[in-house]
C-alpha cells in the first residue's frame, strides 16, 4: 500500500472528505463545518493507493499554525493516515517563517493519539459542534 500526504489546493476533494466524516458521521452543522476560512488556509490530502481517504486544514494565526478539521474516512481509520496527516501538517508549519508552536482542538477521544504525537493539553474541556474537545499544543523549539 503507497499512503502519500502531499499539500493540494482541491477544496472540493476536501470539501467532499469532511462532509462525509464531520456532517454525515457525525452530524456537525454543516453551517459550523463550512466557516470561511479554507481560502486562506493549506490544505493536506491524504492518499492510499490514489484514492482520497483523509484530509486536513492548516491556519498561520501570528506565531502559531492551527491544525484543523482533520479527517480520516471511517473504512481507513487505523491504519497510520491520521499519524502521517500530522506529521506532514506539523512540519509544513514548521516551515512556515515565524511560527513557533502547533495548536488544535482534539475531541476529547483522540487526546492519547495526538499526546503520543508530542502534543500537551491546556485549558479545560470545551464543546465544540457538541463534541467535547480540549485544546492542545506543540512548541516546535522541541520538537525534531
Amino acid at each position: 500500500m503507497s499512503l502519500q500526504v502531499k499539500l493540494t489546493d482541491d477544496l472540493a476533494l476536501c470539501h467532499a472528505l469532511r462532509r462525509i466524516v464531520f456532517i454525515e458521521e457525525q452530524s456537525v452543522p454543516e453551517a459550523e463545518e463550512v466557516d470561511g476560512r479554507d481560502a486562506g488556509a493549506l490544505h493536506l490530502l491524504a492518499r492510499l493507493d490514489g484514492l482520497p481517504v483523509g484530509c486536513a486544514r492548516l491556519l498561520v494565526m501570528g506565531d502559531t499554525g492551527k491544525i484543523g478539521r482533520v479527517c480520516v474516512l471511517q473504512d481507513y481509520r487505523g491504519q497510520g493516515i491520521g499519524v502521517a496527516l500530522i506529521q506532514s501538517a506539523l512540519e509544513v508549519l514548521r516551515a512556515q517563517p515565524g511560527v513557533l508552536r502547533a495548536k488544535l482542538g482534539s475531541q476529547t477521544h483522540a487526546i492519547g493519539f495526538y499526546e503520543k504525537l508530542g502534543f500537551t493539553p491546556v485549558g479545560p474541556e470545551y464543546l465544540d459542534a457538541g463534541i467535547a474537545h480540549r485544546d492542545m499544543v506543540l512548541s516546535f523549539t522541541n520538537w525534531p
